[in-house]
């Protein structure tokens, strides 16, 4: 088990290790194209979505049933994408956003 900040970011790094660049540029695009209306641009939150930036590395399971089957204001995406574009947004949000 992590702790604090540090172990957080420790735990991200292992996680954005485990996962190919293909797959985090697919998440990539697939978040540019249904994501960042509500979550904004390279996962910086607006007041009103959740900040995916700060969303818990070791609940990949909440992620893929939020993205699923929607939540509060969020609309399921479960007919939309399939498990494997879930993944790939997985891939991208636990990688962050690169530096250009």
């Amino acid at each position: 088990m992590t702790a604090g900040p540090a172990g957080a970011f420790a735990l991200g790094l292992a996680l954005a290790h485990a996962f190919a660049a293909e797959q985090i540029a697919k998440g990539s695009a697939l978040y540019e194209t249904h994501c960042q209306t509500c979550h904004g641009p390279r996962l910086a939150n607006p007041e009103w979505a959740k900040d995916l930036r700060k969303f818990p590395r070791e609940d990949q399971a909440r992620f893929v049933d939020t993205v699923t089957y929607g939540i509060r204001n969020m609309p399921p995406w479960g007919d939309l994408l399939k498990p494997d574009d879930i993944d790939a947004l997985w891939a991208y949000v636990v990688a962050g956003e690169r530096k250009k």
